[in-house]
Order: C-alpha cells, then structure tokens, then sequence
C-alpha cells in the first residue's frame, strides 16, 4: 500500500503566529515533527504542505519535501487534501492512506504513526483513525487546547469536546479522561469525501473536526499510546516541551 505522511503548516495562528519555526533546542518545532516522522517504518514518504515561503524554505533547505497550499484554508484536513492531490499528480500514482501529522506535535515518536496506521491495514472497514492518551493532571483535563474523547467498548469514538468529559462534578472521578493526540490516518478517498462534507452543528461548536464524521454516521477508530508527548499551542507550551525534550532519545540523530 502507498503510505505517506502529510504535515499541514502555516505561519499565522491566533494564539502563537509563527510557531511552526519557534524554536526548541535549536531546531524549528516543524523540523522536529518532520525529522521524526521520517523515521516512520509505515510511510513511504513524508511532504510538509504549508501557504507560507519561510516554512517551505526551511523544509527543502533540510533536504526535505514542500508542498505549496492555498492560504484560503480553514481546516489541516482540507489543505492535506490538496497536497495529496498535487502529490499524486506530481508522481502519476493515487495513495492509499493518507496520515495528517499535525505540526504541533515536536515530541512525537516514529511508532506512534505506525500505531495509527495498523486498523487501518488490519481492518478495512476502518476509514479514519486517532491516537489517543491518558491525561494525568486536573490541568490538562481543564485545558480547552487539549481535545478529550471518549469512546465505546470497541475502541470506537463516541464524542470529543474541549471540556472535560466524562464530568466529575457528575461522578466522573475515577475514571481516566483520555485526550486526542493528532496523528490522523484517513483512506485517500475518505479523507477526499470528508472534506466534502459540509460542517456539522457539533463539529463547529466544539471546534473539532473528528465530529463532522461522527456525525455523518461514519466511525473513527481510537488507538491507545501510552508514549508521553505534549502539543504546542501557546508560548507557554513551547517552555514545558523544552524542559521535556532536553533528554530525547530521538534528538542526536537530526541534531
């Protein structure tokens, strides 16, 4: 199967502008998702697809693949889409399964994207797939930036939503609140089908694109990663990822 791993990027982001080349321990943060996720043993190949020059300079400068996007885009969904459709143009083949690797994710391991892509290969019934982690503190549980799930006997999504859930005020205590950790396997031609959707009531409340799916009747496929990484979505965040990243066992091979 053709595998490739699409890393949407842009400059202009509310809570931190520029922060795919903010950088941690000498390194843009979108050269540590990059690096990282050609280690990958699943993907054939790895593309960054941003609007913005400085990020694609960056990228071809370490050897690496650029695709230029749209700047129109709303969604990391529908700028993968037209990387990979620009991709299959460029090397005359279709892919098979498309994984959106978001460009917030410096701390990411290689097995954390094999992880994503096994239900997929293991199950073709299964269109879409998420990783998913334990958060450990009230923080995080309380944190708007970090998307919680919740999902059946299965392993499947019921709901995602940015506020805690289950609620401990309704008797949640005990129970391990997971949250979504953005490495995306979709089927080249679902992912096609989803960005034809049209936004749905939940997904734009909740500011989570996973909805449009579930709501569409459609499941999503939850895989458990017991790996320990942190997103980046404000400055702040940028510090504590530092901290964590000082001793990575990953770093001495791009650094």
């Amino acid at each position: 199967m053709r595998i490739i791993g699409i890393i949407p990027a842009r400059m202009a982001s509310s809570r931190f502008p520029g922060k795919p080349l903010a950088s941690i321990l000498g390194v843009p943060m979108i050269g540590h998702v990059y690096f990282r996720s050609k280690m990958s043993k699943m993907l054939d190949a790895v593309y960054v697809a941003t609007c913005d020059d400085e990020i694609a300079q960056y990228i071809r400068g370490i050897g690496g693949k650029s695709i230029a996007t749209k700047d129109t885009h709303e969604r990391a969904s529908d700028r993968t889409a037209e990387a990979m459709l620009k991709i299959e143009d460029e090397i005359g083949k279709k892919m098979d399964i498309v994984v959106m690797i978001q460009g917030d994710e410096p701390m990411l391991y290689p097995d954390m994207i094999d992880l994503a892509v096994s239900p997929l290969l293991s199950d073709p019934a299964v269109v879409v797939s998420n990783l998913m982690a334990n958060i450990d503190t009230i923080e995080q549980e309380g944190d708007p930036n970090e998307v919680k799930v919740v999902v059946d006997v299965l392993g499947n999504a019921l709901y995602f939503s940015r506020e805690p859930i289950p609620s401990r005020r309704k008797g949640g205590n005990g129970f391990t609140c997971l949250k979504q950790v953005c490495i995306i396997p979709f089927r080249r031609d679902f992912l096609l089908a989803f960005n034809s959707m049209e936004q749905t009531r939940l997904e734009i409340i909740e500011s989570v694109d996973m909805l449009r799916v579930l709501e569409n009747g459609y499941k999503v496929k939850m895989v458990n990663s017991e790996y320990e990484t942190y997103s980046v979505d404000t400055k702040e965040d940028l510090e504590v990822v530092q901290k964590h990243m000082e001793y990575d066992s990953y770093l001495a091979s791009y650094t």
